[in-house]
């Protein structure tokens, strides 16, 4: 009897102890997933920001237009055009002769207006003569005072008739000067309607000439810009589809436009044959050069419209980190702020991350590192925004 009350004793600990075990272990959190073997999401190549020089450059766009435009015109009127010497293109100098107006009616005016001065001297001349020997006749009593000043008012008149004759004298010799078009500066042709035959009226335009064939560039630049702008810095001006060619800053305009926010900037072009006027060109402000900070391209990613790198810390895992970028270069991004020089970040594969991923690093062989040394200035540099990455 008493061994049966042993054994039932025993059984009743034993499953107590079982019952207590489960109860343990059903209230004992199960360890997160992962965390007794956490296998990495990528295999990564890590990439330090590196600061090199680059120059500081402000992008603009804009027309290539003559600096200063001349429209000859007819000065004549009713004449016939005879002669046009020149032609679109045409490089040509202060006074040459660009058109002729026939002038056979212009001299034979002047020839009329000749032989009135001639007529209105001779008649001066007799009036003249007249009135000194009424002053030899005047002490002699023979003429009145009222026959003298009669002689000296035809003297007077004489002599308005003359100056008279000699102003229309004038005006037909200006006439048949007029009716030789001459250039009023050095230049070029950009524009000709003169066409032989034509009777044109007075004002009407014969040519157009560019001005010492001086070219600028309009460009607009933005009113938060032009404080970085300064007569005689250089710019680099690209014509679609020509060279790059270098000119100067002249001036700024005074006036920022209220609809766009930019104003217009006026750069002097050489003289360069393959430049043509109204052509669109893109060009850069040269501001010196500045020490920053820069990553390779494929280390930069675009989400919801912002930039972002995929910094990785002592714990392998990738934290994604929002940061600001400025210019670039043929395979580097400017970082204006979000990451330090001591920040690792991946170098490549960072779209297939997301925040948190661990992430296994292997080293990037040497013969792939990018050739990225200190202190040293890319060839060439473009202005970037955070919405353009």
């Amino acid at each position: 009897m008493k061994r049966s009350h042993q054994v039932v004793l025993i059984a009743t600990v034993f499953v107590v102890a079982i019952t207590t075990v489960i109860v343990i272990a059903a209230d004992t959190p199960a360890p997160p997933p992962g965390i007794a073997a956490a296998k990495p999401t990528l295999t990564v190549n890590l990439a330090t920001p590196q600061l090199i020089v680059l120059p500081l450059t402000i992008s603009a766009n804009g027309s290539i237009s003559a600096w200063q435009e001349a429209i000859i015109g007819n000065e004549t009127d009713g004449l016939r055009l005879a002669q046009v010497n020149v032609n679109v293109g045409d490089i040509v100098q202060r006074g040459q002769l660009l058109a002729t107006f026939a002038a056979d009616t212009v001299k034979a005016e002047l020839a009329q207006s000749q032989a009135a001065v001639a007529e209105a001297e001779a008649v001066l001349a007799e009036a003249a003569d007249n009135v000194k020997r009424t002053i030899e006749l005047q002490s002699s009593g023979a003429l009145s005072a009222q026959q003298i000043q009669q002689y000296r008012t035809t003297e007077k008149t004489a002599q308005a008739r003359l100056k008279s004759a000699q102003a229309q004298l004038d005006t037909q010799q200006l006439r048949l000067k007029q009716t030789q078009v001459l250039a009023p500066d050095n230049g070029i042709i950009s524009a000709r309607t003169a066409t032989v035959g034509a009777v044109l009226p007075v004002g009407q335009e014969l040519f157009r000439l560019i001005r010492g064939s001086r070219l600028e560039w309009r460009a607009e630049v933005s009113a938060q810009d032009l404080a970085k702008l300064q007569p005689g810095q250089m710019v680099q001006v690209t014509p679609v589809g020509g060279n790059t060619i270098t000119g100067s800053l002249r001036m700024i305009a005074p006036v920022v436009d209220t609809q766009t926010r930019n104003a217009l900037v006026y750069v002097d072009l050489p003289v360069d044959s393959t430049t043509r006027a109204g052509s669109f060109a893109r060009g850069q402000f040269d501001l010196g050069a500045a020490e920053v900070l820069t990553l390779p391209q494929s280390a930069v990613q675009l989400r919801d419209g912002f930039s972002y790198v995929l910094r990785v810390g002592p714990d392998g895992r990738a934290r994604q980190t929002k940061v600001s970028t400025g210019r670039r270069t043929a395979d580097l991004v400017e970082i204006t702020s979000g990451i330090t020089p001591a920040d690792q970040v991946v170098a490549t594969g960072g779209a297939f991350l997301g925040d948190g991923d661990l992430v296994q690093v292997v080293p990037l062989p040497t013969a792939t590192r990018p050739a990225v040394k200190p202190n040293t200035t890319p060839a060439a540099v473009t202005a970037s925004s955070d919405e353009a990455m």
